[in-house]
């Protein structure tokens, strides 16, 4: 230790050697300094929760309480939304947007087995069959209930799902900005993220009976297919509830009812469109059932 008087250095003892300074205070300091550098670091730094996780708990918890209450008091809801609500509108559309997909890729069986079941029930064919003939189905309509055709076909999710989903989503985008420029006609006096934010909060029904439907097609129940008609058929009146929610300024702009039967032309357009792309993938699926070599082997 160096003596803080006289700079010489000791081996040890209370006091130097060469001037007789104590010694001990020198050593009190040091430590104590020493132990005022030293900050002794935590075993593991607390990490902080990850921005983005913050902010889709966030946008997460606002969407169902959003959503619940618009199934609780639609009007009410509706009439309440403003353009704070447009983000929750947007998920609300985006969701039924993909719901349709998803439920024609999970029951396609099941409604594949529905029309042949219709067509067998019809006076012209029914006439003609045989009671075995009917028995026969049903087996094997149980079979392909129990077959994973999807991956004996090759019948891929992600391009079916997302590309008719886009799709539908660009068809909503198109019957909304229709009922906007018809209730602009009409002289109401809104922005498009408030209309938007009302129809999507009025679409929350119709959304809620296709998530319904795609509960019932992943449990393999055949009545799924009534709650996608509702939820489809369903957007002819969100259109006039929409329209009608708001207030008109004055009374020389388009009547309402026009305005609704000029976007109900739009909407029967977009749907036709719909209906034809869907169709073409349902054909798709058929040309891949009958080319398929593994399918042919289990029938």
């Amino acid at each position: 230790m160096n003596c803080s008087n006289c700079g010489h250095f000791n081996d040890g003892g209370k006091f130097c050697v060469k001037c007789g300074h104590k010694l001990q205070e020198e050593a009190a300091v040091s430590q104590a300094a020493a132990a005022s550098e030293y900050q002794p670091q935590p075993a593991y730094a607390p990490q902080q929760p990850n921005q983005r996780v913050r902010q889709a708990k966030k946008v997460s918890k606002s969407f169902f309480s959003y959503f619940a209450e618009g199934i609780k008091n639609p009007t009410a809801t509706a009439q309440a939304a403003g353009e704070s609500q447009f983000v929750n509108a947007l998920i609300t559309v985006i969701l039924y947007a993909l719901s349709i997909p998803i439920m024609l890729y999970v029951g396609w069986k099941l409604l594949l087995i529905q029309f042949v079941r219709s067509m067998f029930k019809l006076p012209i064919i029914s006439e003609e069959l045989a009671p075995s003939d009917m028995e026969d189905f049903n087996t094997g309509a149980d079979l392909i209930k129990a077959t994973d055709i999807n991956s004996i076909i090759h019948f891929n999710f992600t391009d079916f799902v997302f590309k008719q989903g886009i799709f539908i989503f660009i068809g909503l985008a198109v019957i909304i900005g229709a009922t906007y420029v018809a209730a602009k006609f009409g002289k109401v006096d809104v922005s498009f993220k408030e209309f938007f934010s009302r129809f999507g909060t009025f679409l929350i029904i119709p959304t809620a009976l296709l998530l319904i439907g795609l509960v019932l097609a992943f449990l393999h129940v055949e009545y799924f297919s009534y709650f996608m008609n509702f939820g489809l058929l369903s957007i002819f009146l969100v259109v006039p509830f929409t329209i009608a929610s708001f207030k008109q300024n004055g009374t020389n702009g388009l009547d309402r009812i026009y305005s609704t039967l000029i976007v109900y032309v739009v909407i029967t357009i977009v749907l036709t469109f719909i209906a034809n792309g869907l169709g073409e993938e349902a054909k798709t699926i058929i040309t891949r059932m009958g080319n398929s070599s593994e399918l042919n082997d289990l029938f």
